[in-house]
């Protein structure tokens, strides 16, 4: 049960409390003695950090909803957990709620107002037990002050009170009225059924109340109500209450020993400095003390063998609590079962042993809430040094249904046979990678439409048919009539220059013919705002550019200061010097890389274009060569003018004498037609006027001949498959979907708003066809802004094919329902999800969040074959694959079933968020996304070959710095890639382990 302690010793704990999300407020520091001491069978504590991996594996995150969650606790049969959280509307304390771990079905338990703690569930599977204060006259304006406290913004202590007020209360599972056990005044809480369901054993000071106190002890008390905690044992109907302890100092958090002969539970010293581990007999003899670390141990909880315990202790630092092992003598040194930072504690086992559950703030915010992971007994003994286990336990197996909890008994259809089948089909040769357009995109949609028209899905695509069709403008190739003529010298000799070797005009270019006009040189071409720190910069002051050419460096400078570069960066677009020079009259943008840019082509390439957005001046690229003949006159060279621009000086831009340019501009447009497949489940008469979408993108990148790929060398040009990007989220949106239809067939699926199957063409290339959909949904001329409540949510599937750590599950912020339905649909299926808010995302995602519609998206994360040809269908988790469909599929299920339609939470986006911006710079490294819990960007992995690997990152490695930035998430990351100059090596810090390294790389260009 939950351990609290002292108020002499919250204060100076604090910052355990408010960082790690303990229960209970603890408030006074170890004492001196309390450095890591303690010796496994096969090394030090340090030594034992593989213990992790093999005593705990398949670790999932149970809980989501609510400020925060912990205590669960297993029914004797396996199948429910009893948990306390705050998440209860209007109150800001803890709630007692029971859920089905077969079907994710949560009920709260306890009254819903005042406060509570400590719940267990009655070995009939038909009770539950927990501490509550709901009758105190005063517990909702108790509610009503800590909101209030909450809502100031001010900081204040979070401590428990061990508030006289609390009861001991037994309440039914089928709805029977809450039964109250304990009426003394005191906290009386902490409270646990013996495994015969006869005896309660639970913690109270009811006694420092009813009983004549020394003077010492009456200050004591009044200093800290917790310093007369004691442990107390009564009948089930709470009749014949006995005290079991006396001594001074905390005691509680009692359980049951497996056979029902002792009783666990931690006791604080007098002076609340430590605490340690206690064993006695359920009538009080035989008290023994266990642990002897020196430190804060409590939260005992035995192995179902009663062989040995689990605990949580801050052994390895103050603000690190973990989980540790002891045999149930105590003569065993104490093994680490945790590692990570922050807090892991309260556990417990499941019946039979092979689960094990805690409370950990390993979230990407911090806040705790309870994990789940499977429990190795063999490798447990082993590391104790006990004998391997005889007989063995009674293993539970969880079925389909709960005793309790009404839950969906119907078997799944969603199988791997299925997925791999799916899977291959769009994968193959024959899909030629399935670009938008092309015949290999026919052929994949056709598949899909097929599928959808053989399991008897109504068709919701264009005039009756599965197909949605959009044009758009596949690439851009240079026409016949490209010219380009430079005027020079008093005479203006004319001397044309050749396309494609010279020059290059730019795909957003005007076309057509550019009147001959002199030239003037702007620098880089930046105009920026001043910035703390830094003065404004502007390439054109004093410069007269209207209805001239103006000759500009690409890029910006590369040898200012890291944070400037910063700053400057988001002005730096070619598109934005094309608009800056536009605004000031000119007639046309010339571009050149110049010496210092380091780049692979000195032209930039004539590249699709997604925006479509084009220019009404002229833009070309030209090669140093080029840009050196128009400076001649001037007697500078492009050099010398770098060199200065790139230290940052101060320079003003000037006109080129005697030189005039001259072009004809002529971009051809390719325009293609790609399509979407659009099937539909109807609601029937039952339909209200919103629908749920669900869609996957089935189009990939072909031959990787445009951009996107990052095919090596020896790839260039062939098929990439694209199996996880993303015939994997095609494969379960088409087992989503017969699995739904079937379940309506049988009459399982009683339908509130139709469901939408998508699979959408054009994604790689920007989003294009979600993005039709969500401009033309309505059929109304003008494109809608808000798609509410006609589209009551939207979730995706994009890459859902390689579970390794996660499934990643983003757009989380997007609506205040995810964390539920996250948490409901996952405890059957047992994913280890991590929850990101973010909703602007690359993917088909963010058409529907940009239209005000909630959306969710299943991603597996990134990995080195991503986008080239060894996207492969060999390398498909299967198994995994199924889980996360039949995860989405009661999701679905949820959303098309429900009374109410999702709220939608509007988000800023992120500060340095790209979407699919391009970066020049490349290093090489492939972050984790799916560790969400560790400060800085964790990579799984790094390119073979690539600076990164060059400069010795390794996969595992979590990178905290970037030339001198610090890097705590993804987008630090991304915005410190941005100020990074190709070719100029920087420090990059990275911790392995526990250990700080320093590498150095060198970046590379994209480009």
């Amino acid at each position: 049960m939950i351990s609290r302690t002292p108020a002499s010793i919250r204060f100076a704990f604090q910052a355990l409390v408010a960082l790690l999300f303990v229960f209970a407020g603890f408030t006074r520091p170890p004492m001196s003695n309390a450095s890591p001491q303690t010796v496994t069978p096969s090394g030090s504590l340090d030594d034992k950090r593989q213990d992790v991996r093999v005593l705990l594996s398949n670790t999932r995150q149970l809980t989501f909803a609510g400020r925060r969650a912990g205590e669960g606790y297993f029914s004797q049969d396996g199948k429910m957990m009893v948990f306390q959280s705050e998440r209860e509307p209007g109150n800001p304390f803890f709630q007692i709620y029971l859920m089905s771990l077969a079907t994710g079905d949560i009920r709260r338990m306890s009254p819903g107002y005042g406060k509570t703690t400590c719940a267990w569930i009655h070995p009939d599977n038909q009770r539950v037990l927990f501490a509550s204060t709901h009758l105190d006259p005063d517990s909702r304006k108790k509610q009503d002050e800590e909101l209030k406290k909450r809502a100031s913004g001010k900081p204040h202590r979070y401590s428990w009170d061990y508030d006289e007020n609390y009861d001991i209360f037994e309440a039914g599972l089928d709805g029977r009225p809450v039964k109250k056990l304990t009426s003394a005044l005191g906290y009386d809480a902490e409270g646990s059924w013996s495994p015969d369901g006869k005896l309660i054993a639970f913690s109270s000071n009811r006694h420092a109340y009813t009983e004549e106190l020394s003077p010492r002890n009456q200050a004591v008390t009044k200093r800290d109500k917790s310093a007369m905690m004691d442990i107390y044992i009564m009948n089930a109907d709470g009749t014949g209450v006995h005290r079991l302890t006396r001594e001074m100092g905390y005691d509680g958090g009692p359980f049951f020993s497996p056979d029902g002969k002792k009783i666990v539970w931690r006791r604080f010293s007098e002076d609340g400095a430590t605490a340690e581990i206690f064993t006695m007999n359920v009538d009080g003899t035989d008290q023994k003390q266990i642990t002897r670390l020196g430190v804060m141990s409590w939260a005992p909880f035995y192995h179902p063998t009663g062989d040995y315990l689990i605990f949580s202790t801050n052994l390895n630092g103050f603000q690190n609590v973990e989980l540790y092992l002891v045999d149930s003598e105590g003569k065993s040194e104490p093994v680490r079962v945790t590692t990570a930072d922050g807090f892991d504690g309260l556990p417990a086992f499941s019946p039979n042993g092979d689960k094990l559950s805690w409370t950990s703030n390993r979230t990407p915010k911090k806040r705790s809430q309870i994990f789940f992971s499977d429990w190795n007994d063999a490798e447990a003994r082993r590391v104790l040094g006990l004998a391997p286990e005889e007989a063995g336990l009674s293993r539970t197996t969880l079925d389909s249904s709960s005793p309790v909890l009404d839950g969906n008994k119907t078997v799944t259809e969603i199988n791997r046979d299925d997925l791999r089948l799916h899977t291959t089909m769009l994968a193959s040769e024959r899909m030629n990678g399935r670009l938008t357009g092309t015949e290999g995109e026919r052929r994949a949609t056709d598949y899909v439409a097929s599928v959808f028209q053989s399991l008897g899905f109504k068709p919701a695509g264009d005039d009756g048919t599965f197909f949605q069709s959009f044009e758009f403008t596949a690439g851009v190739s240079l026409g016949s009539k490209n010219r380009l003529v430079l005027g020079s010298g008093a005479s203006q000799e004319k001397l044309e220059f050749t396309v494609d070797r010279d020059w290059r005009p730019l795909p957003f270019s005007k076309t057509g013919p550019v009147s001959p006009a002199e030239i003037v040189f702007a620098g880089y071409g930046i105009v920026a705002p001043a910035t703390a720190g830094h003065e404004a910069y502007d390439s054109f002051i004093h410069l007269e550019a209207e209805d001239k050419w103006v000759l500009v460096f690409r890029y910006l400078p590369g040898d200012i200061e890291q944070e400037w570069r910063h700053d400057l960066a988001r002005y730096a677009s070619l598109r934005h010097k094309v608009m800056v020079a536009r605004d000031r009259g000119a007639r046309g943008l010339i571009v050149v890389s110049g010496p210092n840019s380091k780049v692979n082509d000195e032209l930039v390439k004539l590249s699709f274009d997604a925006s479509l957005a084009g220019s009404s001046i002229g833009v070309i690229s030209v090669k140093g060569d080029f840009a050196e003949r128009l400076l001649e006159s001037s007697g500078k060279s492009l050099k010398e003018l770098q060199d200065v621009l790139d230290r940052g000086e101060p320079t003003i831009g000037f006109q080129l004498p005697e030189v005039t340019l001259e072009a004809n501009i002529d971009i051809v447009q390719e325009k293609r037609t790609g399509r979407n497949v659009l099937a539909r489940l109807d609601a029937g008469e039952t339909a209200t006027q919103s629908a749920v979408v669900i869609g996957a993108h089935v189009d990939h990148l072909g031959q990787g001949l445009g951009a996107g790929s990052l095919a090596r060398g020896d790839e260039k040009g062939l098929i990439h498959y694209g199996a996880n990007d993303n015939a994997s989220g095609v494969a379960g949106l088409l087992e989503v979907a017969q699995y739904l239809k079937g379940l309506k067939a049988k009459g399982q699926l009683h339908l509130r708003r139709d469901i939408l199957f998508a699979a959408w063409s054009g994604e790689e290339l920007g989003l294009l066809g979600s993005s039709y959909f969500t401009r033309t949904f309505g059929g109304k001329k003008e494109e809608p802004t808000n798609l509410s409540p006609g589209i009551a949510a939207y979730l995706n599937m994009d890459m859902i094919g390689r579970l390794d750590k996660a499934l990643i599950m983003q757009g989380v912020g997007s609506s205040s329902v995810w964390t539920r339905e996250i948490e409901r649909h996952n405890a059957p299926v047992a994913l280890p999800i991590v929850a990101q808010d973010d909703s602007y995302l690359p993917t088909d995602a963010t058409s529907f969040y940009l239209k005000g519609v909630p959306i969710l998206n299943a991603f597996t994360g990134a990995h080195e074959e991503y986008h080239t040809p060894r996207d492969t269908t060999d390398k498909i988790n299967y198994p995994g694959t199924e889980r996360i469909a039949r995860f989405l599929a009661s999701v679905t299920r949820s959303l098309a079933t429900r009374e109410d339609v999702p709220d939608y939470i509007a988000m800023k986006r992120a500060a340095g968020s790209r979407g699919r911006a391009r970066m020049r710079v490349y290093l090489g490294t492939i972050p984790d996304y799916a560790r969400g819990d560790v400060t800085g960007v964790k990579l799984s992995g790094v390119v073979k070959g690539g600076p990164a690997e060059r400069a010795g990152a390794q996969g595992g490695d979590t990178i905290v710095e970037l030339a001198s930035k610090k890097i705590e998430n993804i987008y630090d990351y991304t915005y410190a890639l941005d100020a990074l100059k190709i070719g100029a090596a920087v420090e990059m810090v990275v911790l392995r382990g526990d250990r700080r390294v320093k590498l150095t790389v060198t970046p590379e260009s994209r480009e």
